[in-house]
């Protein structure tokens, strides 16, 4: 249910930090941009990569789905994630989530996969700036190094003990992306304003008083 709640009063699970996200990009310079991307549809998809149900997807969607591990496939407005070898997380913009899922259900037909709207059960927060890396180094054991985990990367892993996905992006709002449940959210934004603080120039948060 924690995870639901947060849709039925039409805010987002972390619509609360807006303006603390905000002071601390402002605070921190060009070293951090912090905010939430709410309402992302996300269906994930299970099938066979090597059957008929993966090149109609990829039509669908009009992007191949990655079959490397661990890679983003981009395509239009949507994104698809590797999660697995035969499990992959497509993301659009808000609003899009019933088509989508509607979309790639018709692409499967009668093939033998699964195809579920879990739209609710996260938020994504961006995590930019020239600081990014090193900010989610306080917390993620991965190596962000853009050699070991560049742009069209992504994982599953921690971040500050809360599981999520991690994708890396380029383009005009380089960063992270930081996929993570709702449940969770308001406990990583916490943690990522307290990890932030060193970064931060100015006075403190007026939220703060």
């Amino acid at each position: 249910m924690a995870d639901t709640a947060a849709r039925r009063d039409g805010l987002s699970p972390l619509s609360r930090y807006a303006e603390r996200f905000a002071a601390a990009t402002r605070a921190s310079g060009a070293a951090l941009r912090l905010a939430e991307l709410p309402f992302l549809a996300q269906v994930d998809v299970r099938l066979d990569p090597k059957g008929p149900a993966a090149d109609a997807v990829g039509l669908a969607l009009g992007l191949p789905l990655p079959l490397v591990p661990n890679t983003v496939a981009r395509g239009g407005e949507f994104t698809a994630l590797w999660l697995g070898p035969d499990e992959w997380l497509v993301v659009g913009p808000p609003g899009t989530r019933t088509d989508l899922e509607a979309r790639l259900r018709e692409a499967v037909g009668d093939a033998h996969a699964a195809v579920v709207d879990v739209s609710a059960q996260r938020t994504t927060l961006l995590v930019g700036g020239t600081r990014a890396a090193e900010l989610l180094a306080h917390g993620c054991s991965l190596d962000l190094h853009p050699r070991s985990f560049g742009a069209g990367h992504c994982a599953q892993t921690t971040l500050a003990r809360a599981q999520v996905v991690l994708v890396r992006r380029d383009g005009p709002r380089p960063g992270f992306r930081v996929l993570v449940r709702s449940s969770f959210a308001g406990y990583l934004a916490e943690w990522l304003l307290d990890a932030a603080s060193e970064y931060i120039r100015n006075s403190p948060d007026p939220d703060r008083g």
